[in-house]
């Protein structure tokens, strides 16, 4: 494929970056479009990403609707069929300013304001289209074969909260149509494994505008798998020697100020409340209560490690275009926990959240992840706490740590919380892109702040070290996590409906609801269906909307010889047993988790 850099030179591409390139140069197109179809429409950003391409547009007071979406892309393909030459040029700085503010592009004007007195500047122009861009693009816009426009989102111009929001257009691109259609395959996928979609056709959770965007509910049925994930990570936790404590959702602003997390994280904070003239404001975190927790009284080193764990509410700002169900809203609640060690500790201590992270993962089979250590970026003043000698021992510390026991792992930059380094575990989802599920920080910072001490073997007073970790990450995420990859058939532990009791008929009734009551007094979560439908509409309404584990189909033989056909989700096979035998069955399956 032939390509064209700014300065005009025609090369053939490396293989390493023609999809680069070609989603490069869709976006200029899917610009050129919007220009066409929106001639007041006035453009920001159009990169190519790892999965794609968008462009942010300001469109005045318009919003785009599907059938606009759908214009767009139809327009695209017009401006591909009519193979218009791409020509690269450069202009002075003086030049470039004119010609962006005679074509009143204000964003781009901007943008050149912020490059380097010596920043070369360059544009690309494919028919009366120009865009400012460094390249290189395809010559010809015939080169571009196969895209498509995914949907819409907002976007803060400069991805700054203080600057206007704008409409961010995205869209896929490839070089063959086999590709797209592969593409268009695995968002099929992706739609069907929605937790979103799950949710609402199963009856876990609930979200309505009037409660709040990003505010979930969850129903009974999902409340019943968040109960039993609180359960299962709290029993797991005891064993290990935590103490699980309870703190209100607010907190002072002063209590925040001493933290630092008014200073380093009040943009993604609700705003404060003014009560009684004293500042309050929803918790976005817990670290501070468990600090007033341990520093609630005096400490000596023979008590310590001291492991502070809860299921905590807490309240986070995250901009409406970021919001995805159960996985990202503004309210969740963490499966938090702060241990204060002495430095000797940290290494055993860090080993042991590890451990506990592994023997998770191994209970709800998850295979598909990778270990990050997360490291500030020293330039990036106002959102780490400015203490260079701090970071640098915490880092070192817990780099260390991780290489003494044997974890393989990748570092980032500019990855670390507020306060301190910290190991991510970031899952990769059955669809779409990875995120961090189980997290463990190391933190010198806070016990410092808060002029937390212990006494140590020699009658000395000093600071204890916390580790902050979550190993479900928050209850919420961690379900929606746990839906896509099983499409909502949870294990028989873990879901809402275990058992669907199905009689044949109005005959079977009775002998139905005393198997239901039995099942019932042997604290399995059972459901008798005993409305006056077909046996076959009930099977496949407990199977594909309840994704119940078992369904027993009782007939009339099922009755008179006090038995039942046991019918499995997964597998569509029927089995007859007697009542006891199942109940046994099902019980065990239940008491030890079994996958």
């Amino acid at each position: 494929m032939k390509i064209i850099d700014k300065e005009g030179k025609v090369y053939e591409c490396p293989e390493e970056e023609v999809l680069h390139v070609i989603r490069h140069s869709t976006a200029h197109v899917m610009a050129q479009a919007i220009q066409r179809l929106y001639p007041e429409a006035d453009f920001a950003y159009g990169p190519a990403t790892e999965r794609g391409f968008y462009y942010d547009v300001d469109l005045g007071d318009k919003k785009l609707s599907d059938e606009d979406l759908a214009n767009i892309e139809a327009e695209m393909k017009k401006i591909v069929k009519e193979n218009l030459p791409i020509k690269p040029f450069i202009l002075p700085r003086d030049e470039a300013v004119k010609l962006m503010h005679d074509r009143k592009e204000k964003y781009k004007e901007e943008h050149i304001g912020d490059l380097p007195e010596d920043a070369v500047i360059s544009f690309y122009q494919q028919g009366d289209y120009i865009d400012m861009c460094i390249g290189p693009h395809v010559t010809y816009t015939k080169a571009l074969k196969a895209f498509k426009i995914t949907g819409q989102s907002g976007a803060y111009w400069k991805n700054d909260a203080k600057n206007k929001m704008l409409t961010r257009i995205n869209g896929v691109a490839f070089t063959s149509q086999e590709e797209l259609a592969e593409y268009e395959k695995m968002m099929e996928e992706a739609r069907a494994r929605d937790h979103r979609k799950i949710g609402k056709e199963m009856s876990l959770f609930m979200t309505d505008d009037l409660i709040g965007k990003g505010l979930p509910m969850f129903l009974p049925k999902g409340y019943t798998v968040w109960q039993e994930l609180e359960n299962y990570i709290k029993e797991k936790e005891r064993k290990l020697g935590y103490q699980h404590v309870m703190t209100p959702c607010v907190g002072t602003v002063s209590l925040y100020e001493t933290s630092g997390h008014w200073a380093h994280y009040k943009a993604n904070m609700f705003p404060a409340m003014e009560v009684e003239g004293e500042s309050f404001v929803l918790r976005p975190m817990n670290c501070p209560h468990h600090m007033m927790i341990y520093a609630n009284k005096p400490h000596s080193y023979k008590e310590l490690p001291i492991r502070i764990g809860e299921i905590a509410h807490d309240f986070r700002f995250e901009s409406s275009g970021t919001l995805k169900g159960i996985e990202r809203g503004r309210h969740f609640c963490q499966n938090d926990a702060h241990l204060f060690v002495t430095p000797d500790q940290i290494k055993s201590e860090v080993s042991k959240v590890v451990d506990l992270i592994f023997d998770v993962y191994k209970d709800f089979g998850i295979e598909n992840y990778r270990c990050v250590l997360s490291l500030r970026d020293p330039a990036d003043t106002e959102k780490y706490h400015p203490d260079d000698e701090m970071w640098n021992t915490a880092e070192d510390a817990l780099r260390q740590v991780l290489r003494d026991i044997g974890i393989e792992f990748t570092e980032e930059i500019g990855e670390a919380a507020f306060y301190g380094p910290k190991l991510d575990v970031n899952v990769k989802p059955a669809v779409g892109a990875e995120y961090t599920l189980s997290t463990c920080q190391l933190d010198f910072c806070l016990p410092a702040k808060f002029d937390l001490k212990y006494i140590d073997s020699e009658s000395n007073e000093k600071t204890p070290v916390v580790l902050h970790r979550a190993i479900l990450g928050s209850l919420d995420r961690f379900m929606a996590f746990i839906i896509e990859e099983t499409k909502g058939k949870f294990p028989v532990w873990l879901a809402p409906l275990q058992v669907k009791v199905l009689p044949v008929s109005e005959k079977t009734l009775e002998y139905a609801s005393k198997v239901n009551e039995a099942l019932e007094n042997a604290n399995v979560r059972t459901q008798l269906d005993d409305r006056n439908e077909k046996i076959g509409y009930k099977i496949r309404e407990a199977q594909q909307v309840d994704r119940a584990p078992y369904m027993l189909i009782l007939g009339a033989k099922e009755a008179e010889e006090g038995i039942v056909s046991v019918r499995y989700r997964d597998n569509n096979e029927t089995e007859s047993m007697k009542l006891e035998e199942f109940i046994e069955k099902v019980t065990k399956e239940i008491a030890t988790r079994a996958r």
